[in-house]
Order: C-alpha cells, then sequence, then structure tokens
C-alpha cells in the first residue's frame, strides 16, 4: 500500500453537481468529488490539508433514507484514499483496502449506492493512511422518510459540529513516524469544524439541534454548552430515551444529536469541547449567539466532569434504545428483541500493544493486521489462493508470540454473535464495524467472563457502529450477523488502525444469491492478482 500511488473513495458526500428525482420513493442524486491537497493555517501554521472541492472540512451531504447515490470521483491526490457507510449487501462499496482497490490518480470512477435503511447523524473521512490527519473529512446526514415518525418535535434549526484532535506536523511526517515504530505524539489542539472559533446563533425560546461528531484520530472529548442542558435524543442511527445532560462525552469515531432549547438570558455562551483522560487538556470553544444578544460570551469555561473513566462508564450505561420509537423502518425499533436471541457464538477480542522485529505494533488476539496487495474481498471471489487464511486470527485471545497476517475471520450469514472487547491496557479504546450496527449490552471493569452476561442489558440497549472499551475494562456487544460480505472490524483510534488493530470478518453463505448480496459491479477495479479476472 506504501509504495502504490492511487486514491478512492467510496461514499457520495461531496459536491452536488446535478440532481436527477427518478423515483418518488427512492430518488438518485449525482455527485461529483474532486479530491486535492491545499495549504491551511489551522492552528497558526501554514501547513499541507486535504481539500474536497476547495473545501475544509468537505462539503456536508443532506440526503434521505433510502436515496440513490452516483458518485463520479476524480482523484488528484498521490496516494490512496478510502471512505465508506454502512452498506447494506454491499461491501463491493464498503472502501477499505480489504474489499476495493484504489483508483490511479488523475482518473476517475464512478460509485452506486443506496443510503439504505438507515438514518441518523455519521461522517465521512479518509481511511487510508494518515489521510485522516489532513482532512478529508465531512458531514453525512440522513433524514428520515416523510412516512415514517420521529419521537420528538421538528427542530428550527440544524447545526452539525465536526469536533477533533488536529496535529501542526504534517500527515506524512506522523505516518513515518508510526512506521519507524513509535506511536502517534499528543495533539496539538482541537478544531470545531476545522476551526478554532466557530459561531451558533438561533432565537431565544426556540430549539435547535446539534449533531456533534468526534472526527479525530486518538482523543475523546467531553462537550458541553454554558448555561444550557442537552436532550439526547439520536446516537449513531438510533432514537434513544431522551434524557437531559449537562455534558457528553464522546469518543473517537462517534456521532450523536441533541435538542438544546435557547431559554437562557438573551447573551452570547460559551460552546466546549475538552480532551478527556489526558494529562494536558486541549480545548476548542465556540460560541451560542442568541439572535437579539447584545452581551458578550463572558465568565469562566463551563467546567468538565471531574470524574474521569466510572463517571464516563456510568454515563455510557444511561444510553437506552426509545423502544417505542421508529428508525429508518415504520416497525417500532423495540420489535427486535434481540435478548431473547440465544447466540451461536462468542467471540472474545482483546487488543495490545506488541514489537515486532523491533517495532511497535498493534494486535487484536495477537495478530496484527497487514494489507495484502490483493484485497480479501476479491481473492474470495475470484478463489485466489495465497491472499489470506481462515485460521489466521482465532476468537479468543492466545496468549502467544504476536504475528502478522491479512487476518480474516469467518461467521456465517445469520449468525447471532456475543463479541467481547476485552481491554488490558491503560488506555481508552473504540472499536468500529463496517456494515452494522450492533446492541451495546455490558460494559465492565477488569477481566470478563461469562458470569458478566447477568450484568447485560437484554431490552433496551441502544444499537451503533462505534463503541468504547475504557482502561482495563471490557464491553460487550450483540450482532446479528444478516449483511453478507467481507466487513472490516477495526480501532478507531488512527494510529492503532494503521498499526495492524484491525481484521475482517467474512459473513458468508455457501448459495450465491442477490437475496443476500449484490454482484460483484461490472466496473470493478482489479488489482494484485486479481488482475486479468473477469467480474
Amino acid at each position: 500500500m506504501g509504495k502504490a500511488v492511487m486514491l478512492q473513495w467510496v461514499i457520495g458526500v461531496l459536491a452536488l453537481l446535478g440532481v436527477s428525482q427518478v423515483d418518488a420513493e427512492d430518488p438518485y442524486f449525482y455527485y461529483t468529488w474532486t479530491v486535492t491537497y491545499g495549504t491551511r493555517s489551522i492552528l497558526g501554521v501554514p501547513q499541507q490539508v486535504i481539500l474536497i472541492n476547495d473545501q475544509f472540512p468537505g462539503p456536508k451531504l443532506e440526503v434521505v433514507t433510502n436515496n440513490n447515490i452516483v458518485l463520479n470521483l476524480i482523484n488528484k491526490l498521490d496516494q490512496p484514499f478510502l471512505n465508506g457507510i454502512k452498506q447494506r449487501k454491499n461491501s463491493w462499496q464498503d472502501g477499505a483496502l480489504g474489499t476495493n482497490c484504489p483508483i490511479p490518480p488523475n482518473s476517475n470512477y464512478t460509485y452506486k449506492f443506496q443510503a439504505k435503511d438507515q438514518i441518523g447523524s455519521y461522517t465521512y473521512f479518509p481511511s487510508t493512511l494518515l489521510h485522516k490527519a489532513a482532512g478529508g473529512f465531512g458531514a453525512l446526514n440522513i433524514y428520515h422518510r416523510s412516512v415514517i415518525p420521529i419521537p420528538y418535535g421538528y427542530p428550527d434549526g440544524d447545526f452539525t459540529l465536526l469536533i477533533g484532535d488536529w496535529y501542526k506536523t504534517s500527515h506524512k511526517t506522523l505516518q513515518q513516524s508510526l512506521d519507524s515504530g513509535k506511536p502517534l505524539p499528543f495533539p496539538d489542539g482541537v478544531l470545531i469544524n476545522g476551526q478554532t472559533q466557530s459561531t451558533f446563533s438561533g432565537e431565544q425560546g426556540k430549539t435547535y439541534m446539534f449533531r456533534i461528531s468526534n472526527v479525530g484520530l486518538s482523543t475523546s472529548f467531553n462537550f458541553r454548552i454554558q448555561g444550557h442542558t442537552m436532550k439526547l435524543v439520536e446516537v449513531e442511527g438510533s432514537h434513544v430515551v431522551q434524557n437531559l445532560y449537562d455534558s457528553l462525552d464522546v469518543h473517537v469515531g462517534q456521532s450523536l444529536a441533541v435538542l438544546v432549547t435557547l431559554n437562557q438570558p438573551p447573551k452570547d455562551y460559551y460552546i466546549v469541547a475538552s480532551t478527556r483522560f489526558s494529562r494536558t487538556v486541549l480545548t476548542a470553544t465556540a460560541m451560542l449567539h442568541y439572535a437579539n444578544s447584545q452581551t458578550p460570551v463572558s465568565g469562566p469555561l463551563p467546567a468538565a466532569p471531574a470524574f474521569q473513566f466510572h463517571w464516563s462508564m456510568q454515563q455510557a450505561r444511561t444510553y437506552r434504545w426509545n423502544l417505542t420509537s421508529n428508525a429508518a423502518r415504520p416497525n417500532p425499533q423495540g420489535s427486535f428483541h434481540y435478548g431473547k436471541i440465544t447466540p451461536t457464538k462468542t467471540i472474545v477480542l482483546a487488543n495490545s500493544a506488541s514489537f515486532i522485529n523491533g517495532k511497535l505494533r498493534y494486535t487484536v488476539n495477537g495478530v496484527s493486521y497487514v494489507n495484502s496487495d490483493t484485497p480479501p474481498k476479491l481473492a474470495d471471489y475470484f478463489n485466489i489462493p495465497g491472499v489470506f487464511t481462515m485460521d489466521s486470527i482465532q476468537g479468543l485471545p492466545s496468549g502467544g508470540a504476536a504475528t502478522v497476517a491479512t487476518s480474516v475471520m469467518p461467521v456465517s450469514l445469520h449468525d447471532f454473535l456475543e463479541v467481547v472487547f476485552q481491554n488490558n491496557e491503560n488506555t481508552l479504546q473504540s472499536w468500529h464495524l463496517d456494515g452494522y450496527d450492533f446492541w451495546v449490552v455490558g460494559f465492565g471493569s477488569g477481566q470478563w467472563n461469562p458470569h458478566k452476561r447477568k450484568t447485560y442489558n437484554l431490552v433496551d440497549a441502544l444499537t451503533r457502529h462505534t463503541t468504547q472499551v475504557y482502561p482495563n475494562s471490557w464491553t460487550a456487544v450483540l450482532i446479528s450477523m444478516d449483511n453478507q460480505g467481507m466487513w472490516n472490524l477495526r480501532s478507531a483510534a488512527w494510529g492503532r488502525q494503521y498499526l495492524g488493530q484491525q481484521f475482517y470478518l467474512r459473513v458468508f453463505d455457501p448459495v450465491r444469491s442477490l437475496t443476500n448480496e449484490y454482484d460483484i459491479p461490472s466496473n470493478v477495479l482489479l488489482c494484485g492478482k486479481a488482475v486479468g479476472f473477469h467480474p
């Protein structure tokens, strides 16, 4: 991958050139993206960033459930570039190096996919190398169809806040540091929508939605608004019980939406995001401006929580599924009784930092992932040997010496998995699974064992695609494996992902059927050992 001079994006989220409504239910939208390098002074230092149609961050895409996206990508970079959203029956368009070949520079490629059965607040971002440290990210908001009700009144406005840590060091230098066996250093700052100062304006007495996402590389943050409470309504596509919060922890790769009523005296108020669980606290501020305000912000910044991991874990346990609400489909979320299903398999995944050949690598069950020149998805489809094996990673920690492999774990279509993320390190972990949501049924300290199942929430745990695992702790999730394909399970902390904390789940049924998975695209790009094969 390091020597490839290519690029790939996968989700249509940029530069709207034209719109064509083909069908009243499922319209088609046509996009063209041009991805380039540019120079910006983000923290007062000129540095190379990644622009999308000359914008940093990239343009916000707002679509409706089941919209069809046709994306023409123009690659003006000199390296691989990937991205994705949850794809139903279509890992061909997932945008990970295990599923897709990259697009050569000064070329274009057209993707076609659907925002199928999803609502909520999401982001897109580069998923190759350390491009995420240079930008290329943006917001993707998927709204409900008109026939599906939402469990709250329509807000008077909708704000998107992309918040994340930021480095003055270039993405290529950061990559070289990782390649030399060093971990990522502590970041230099925190940005809100790519800036150090932003303003969000509203009218007194009205209610606004704030969509908050952590687009950083490695750092959790706590979010709060001076003098205002926040009503949590949605987490990564799940409508939740609408509790009120003074502040919220948001971990790397996570997104949520809150409603804020401007019910205070008309003035300006601080919006604050500050790093969590770090010795040095970095803080970004923005301003909530009342339209009739004549008074600037004043007073101390609202304080972050005084307590650390235990407080954060307790807050996470208060996130509950709204059982009577719809999501993207007409049936209530609670109509699927996940807690009454007996898992077909239990998988325990332990992350660790190891030294392999004298260099730092991150592993899952003792295996550090390395990319192959041939994506495992293509190798699997064309029956190409020598790319991966089904026994390269085990479903339980091995305790043996760390190794490297293009690791793929097989599971059967329609399995119902119990997956336990065991974190024996002193740093918080964040895990993401492409192609799926999962029920986050339990958090706990220490070592997981079967007796911990007594603590699971088997009634109203929310579903999401990214979950945190606290230091020296475990997190348990349940996953209905109903989406055939090759799906990336990875650390959302980008330095750890880059150095191997990831693998692929091969969700498979021996009978090929369009009911389970779409055909390979006729314009699929081929690389590595797949060159010369025909779809």
